[in-house]
């Protein structure tokens, strides 16, 4: 039996078919722990979930549910677990048991060798081909932007030590993204390979759209690089604008063939106009979510929390 008290903490939005059996799948893999605590966070689900996790904290004594007000994100309610979290290690993971407790075990095992955290590496993903596609340009991306090492997958399905955890909740912004925090703050990870299974019940919760959406915030929040990419294509662009403008001038004295120019003008001017908006995108949103930081925007707002003990 292991001796660390281990708190796992699981963001919930919409999961009512789940988490009954997720409670005792829990259960029945933390029999070789000698102390754990299972906090159930609640992203305003629009479903019943929060009066199940009620309901869970009736039947499991070791079982906390946090409400929250509204719907804030899935680090945000990430954020508010932690808060709460008091074990020796944190085991973060999804709702849906795609992520088995069973395997929590074989995570702590690895990280007590040495390690700050320890993320799953699945062998393979019982997911659509798309969000395989996205997760791995999200790590390609990540290396660029948030200096991910190269061999280490940015898994959602994680275990941390405590003295991490006590920095990663010390972040003051309002859009919080936890791995990259995790890569701020240490360099010291490593990843052992985990099944991935299918999802209990339902469907997920993030499509293209979402997954896509959520990826800038986090890129914005945590690098400039995407304003160095813009000042380097915007360079470019104008140093091609220029050549562009040497050919014609001496096409102009050279041929006889003539075009009157318009169409070439037409493309310039979207070209050009569209790179424009998009950097002044790019530079409001920065300027957008300084704005947000300044005037104290909430990470999460607390609605009701359940602990019966």
């Amino acid at each position: 039996m292991f001796s660390d008290k281990i708190s796992i903490v699981i963001p919930v939005y919409n999961s009512e078919d789940c988490l009954l059996a997720l409670n005792s799948a829990v259960e029945d893999a933390m029999q070789v722990f000698g102390d754990y605590e299972l906090i159930l966070v609640n992203d305003k689900s629009t479903d019943e979930s929060w009066k199940i996790i009620k309901q869970i904290c009736s039947l499991n004594k070791k079982a906390t549910g946090i409400n929250l007000r509204k719907n804030f994100g899935q680090d945000s309610a990430l954020l508010a677990g932690l808060r709460q979290s008091s074990g020796a290690w944190v085991v973060i993971m999804d709702d849906d048991l795609q992520h088995s407790p069973q395997d929590i075990a074989e995570l702590y095992t690895t990280c007590k060798e040495g390690f700050d955290v320890c993320y799953a590496r699945f062998t393979g993903k019982q997911q659509r081909i798309w969000k395989n596609l996205g997760s791995w340009l999200n790590g390609k991306l990540s290396e660029k932007l948030l200096n991910k090492p190269q061999d280490i997958y940015l898994s959602p399905f994680k275990i941390v030590k405590k003295e991490v955890v006590d920095e990663v909740v010390k972040f003051p912004g309002p859009f919080p993204y936890i791995d990259a925090t995790i890569l701020g703050i240490t360099s010291n990870l490593t990843q052992t390979e985990i099944m991935h299974y299918p999802r209990f019940k339902g469907k997920g919760n993030y499509d293209l759209l979402k997954s896509a959406l959520v990826f800038v915030k986090h890129a914005t929040n945590y690098s400039i690089y995407p304003l160095r990419v813009v000042s380097v294509v915007g360079f470019c662009s104008a140093l091609l604008s220029f050549f562009l403008g040497v050919f014609y001038f001496v096409q102009y004295f050279t041929s006889s063939n003539r075009v009157e120019g318009w169409i070439t003008l037409v493309i310039l001017l979207l070209f050009f106009g569209g790179m424009i908006l998009m950097s002044l995108g790019l530079i409001g949103e920065y300027v957008g979510r300084s704005f947000l930081s300044i005037n104290g925007k909430a990470q999460y707002i607390v609605e009701e929390t359940v602990q019966i003990k």
